[in-house]
C-alpha cells in the first residue's frame, strides 16, 4: 500500500505494506541481549494469596510481572536525562515520531586497540544529504547481536570526533546496533554522549540516543521514512519499536 506525505515541505510516498521493525524484543524464551553487568529480564505471573496468576494454572487471565532495564536488556531510547544530574523525561521530550533518515553500514575501524566509528566513514555515508536521523549499522552484521552478552566486552563505540560531527550534521536521531555509543569503559567520560547532546552549551532537548537496534542484511542503504515509536515512561531511557518505511522513488 502506497501513502503520500508531505514532510518539510516535500512531498514522499511511502510504501507501508512492508515495516522494517529494527528492534529487539524481550524473550526470556531465548537468550536475550545483555549489557551493563545485570541479570537477565524476567517476565513471569504474579503471585497473589499463594497463587499463580495465568491461565495454564486455573486463573482466567494471565497476568505476568516485567523485570528489566532498557539500557541492558532491549532496543531503547534515551534523551540527554540519561547522563544529567536533573532526569528529563524521554516521554516529555521526543515530541515528534516520524523522521527522514539514512541507513549507513559502517566497518569500524581498530584505533588504539578499539573498534571505533570514525568521522571520515560518516562524512562519506551522509556527505550532503539532509536526514533527522541516522541508523547505523556495523559490521558483521551477525544474527547473534540479538542474544550478545555485551558485558566487558569491550564493544564498538563512536568517536567523539564522529558525534560532534552528527550534531554539527543536525541529526537529532542516532541510532546504532550497539550497547553504547561510548567505550563501554572510559571513566566515566561518556564523550560521544556529551558531545551529541551538547552537554557544555545549549542542551539538545529533543535529540534522542537509540542503542541494541538490529538492521537485516537484506535492508539496503539508503534513505527511509523512521517512526520511533516509544513506550510512556517518564524516564531518561523508555522501551522503543523503531519502524522504517521504504520510500518509493
Amino acid at each position: 500500500m502506497k501513502v503520500t506525505i508531505e514532510y518539510n515541505s516535500r512531498t514522499i510516498q511511502v510504501n507501508i505494506s512492508n515495516p522494517i521493525d529494527i528492534s529487539i524484543p524481550i524473550d526470556p524464551s531465548k537468550e536475550n541481549v545483555n549489557a551493563w553487568y545485570i541479570n537477565d529480564p524476567e517476565i513471569k505471573p504474579e503471585i497473589i494469596d499463594g497463587h499463580e496468576v495465568s491461565v495454564a494454572k486455573g486463573a482466567v487471565v494471565n497476568f505476568n510481572g516485567i523485570k528489566f532495564n532498557p539500557h541492558s536488556h532491549i532496543t531503547h531510547t534515551e534523551c540527554v536525562g540519561h547522563i544529567t544530574e536533573d532526569v528529563h523525561s524521554i516521554n516529555k521530550n521526543l515530541k515528534y515520531f516520524i523522521f527522514l533518515a539514512e541507513v549507513v553500514t559502517i566497518a569500524p575501524l581498530f584505533h588504539n586497540g578499539d573498534f571505533i566509528i570514525g568521522v571520515k566513514q560518516l562524512r562519506r555515508a551522509l556527505r550532503n544529504k539532509k536526514r533527522d536521523a541516522i541508523v547505523i549499522r556495523t559490521l558483521p552484521n551477525l544474527e547473534e547481536k540479538k542474544s550478545m552478552r555485551y558485558s566487558n566486552t569491550n564493544p564498538t563505540y563512536l568517536s567523539e570526533k564522529a558525534a560532534i560531527y552528527l550534531k554539527e550534521k543536525g541529526i537529532k536521531h542516532l541510532l546504532i546496533d550497539l550497547p553504547s555509543v561510548d567505550k563501554e569503559k572510559d571513566d566515566g567520560k561518556l564523550l560521544s554522549h556529551n558531545a551529541f547532546w551538547n552537554t557544555e552549551g545549549e542542551l539538545r532537548m529533543d535529540a534522542t540516543i537509540t542503542e541494541f537496534i538490529y538492521v537485516p542484511n537484506e535492508v539496503e542503504d539508503g534513505e527511509y521514512l523512521l517512526n520511533l515509536m516509544i513506550a510512556p515512561f517518564e524516564n531518561d531511557a523508555t522501551p522503543s519499536k523503531p519502524v522504517l518505511y521504504e520510500i518509493i522513488k
